[in-house]
């Protein structure tokens, strides 16, 4: 570790200390439990993993149905959330939470995959469907609203159009897509750092693939 590193360090856990009420929750989705832990269906997982790496956060107090932290991200307060609802109830985490502290739906940012888009890449969107998408699903239901921003993780598309999809999500990242996913998590959390600060238009000209 450099002395660069250490001060980093130094600097994230004094801003952890001054963390109020969060402004913003940060919600990767997931399953729980180490068997689903490099499956590609939790890389919203790793987003927050990767948040609390930087940012020297304990995301393991159990509240709202999930693994929770927080941190304070370019100034402003967050609540990083790992539901442990699985996957397809992640809307029973997120709404505990929301009405915990208020936090209107605008300001709940949602991390998950993407077959869509090859590992590394992402795409940001403001708002829109579940796109079959089951934890986004659940979450648009609950709240009765699909105007919260997002960020998607490209986890690769299925190897045919035949291959099962819950068997393509669920399995393991190769070696070399683990090295991918661990660039578009760190792009991820560059694109919260501008997003938690309203500037979510440059985030999506910056990262969007």
């Amino acid at each position: 570790m450099s002395i660069f590193d250490i001060f980093d360090k130094l600097n994230a856990e004094k801003e952890n200390t001054a963390a109020g009420k969060p402004e913003y929750i940060i919600v990767g989705l997931g399953n729980p439990g180490e068997q689903y832990a490099n499956t590609r269906h939790n890389a919203g997982f790793m987003v927050i993993d990767k948040l609390a790496e930087k940012y020297n956060a304990d995301v393991k107090k159990i509240k709202f149905k999930s693994l929770t932290g927080t941190a304070v991200i370019s100034g402003v307060s967050c609540l990083l959330m790992k539901p442990s609802t699985f996957m397809n109830n992640s809307g029973e985490a997120v709404v505990e939470a929301m009405n915990f502290y208020k936090i209107p739906i605008e300001n709940v940012i949602v991390c998950y995959d993407d077959i869509s888009l090859e590992p590394s890449k992402l795409r940001i969107r403001r708002k829109g469907s579940d796109g079959g998408h089951n934890g986004i699903k659940s979450i648009i239901y609950l709240t009765g609203e699909n105007t919260f921003p997002r960020i998607k993780t490209g986890v690769g598309a299925k190897p045919h159009k035949d291959y099962d999809l819950a068997a393509w999500v669920l399995s393991n990242f190769t070696a070399d897509e683990l090295k991918l996913m661990q660039e578009g998590t760190e792009k991820a959390v560059s694109a919260l750092e501008l997003m938690v600060k309203g500037k979510t238009d440059e985030a999506m000209n910056k990262f969007n693939s």
